[in-house]
């Protein structure tokens, strides 16, 4: 879900249960999950912002692809935990969106990570976001360079 908060910046909420699939022998959250996790998110964000991945792909023959992306790892996620990752959008340039990310368990930061996505066409070569990308985007678009 997105919402304000009372410093006036956007966030989407996306609830995240850890399964069994998610674990490793010990069961704790495998570190490539949280990427999965994160994406997910990010998916959805989008989709409540009204434009999602599979319209883009379909109308305009493009999509987004992780260009960058640095993760710190605080805390371990185990099986049956329920996370939430929340997003903000940091900037959008011409073919370039960052966004931060922080998965949480209650009020404990488990993972941080800072993406930025390409905007790319079939071949893989880098395309302007959108118009009606960008419009979205810059309804949810806050300046703040943190993620509580």
């Amino acid at each position: 879900m997105i919402e304000r908060e009372a410093s006036g910046a956007a966030i989407h909420r996306w609830p995240i249960r850890v399964y069994y699939e998610d674990t490793d022998a010990g069961g704790i959250v495998y570190y490539a999950n949280y990427l999965k996790f994160a994406e997910r998110a990010r998916t959805e964000m989008m989709r409540e912002l009204g434009t999602s991945h599979s319209e883009m792909t379909r109308t305009e023959e493009l999509s987004f692809a992780v260009a960058r992306c640095e993760v710190d790892y605080l805390k371990s996620a185990r099986l049956d935990d329920l996370l939430e990752v929340r997003t903000r959008v940091v900037e959008v340039g011409g073919a370039t969106l960052d966004a931060l990310q922080v998965i949480r368990r209650n009020e404990d930061d488990v993972a941080r990570l800072k993406v930025r996505l390409a905007c790319l066409n079939r071949d893989g070569r880098p395309k302007r976001i959108p118009a009606v990308v960008r419009a979205a985007l810059a309804r949810f678009q806050q300046s703040e360079k943190r993620v509580d």
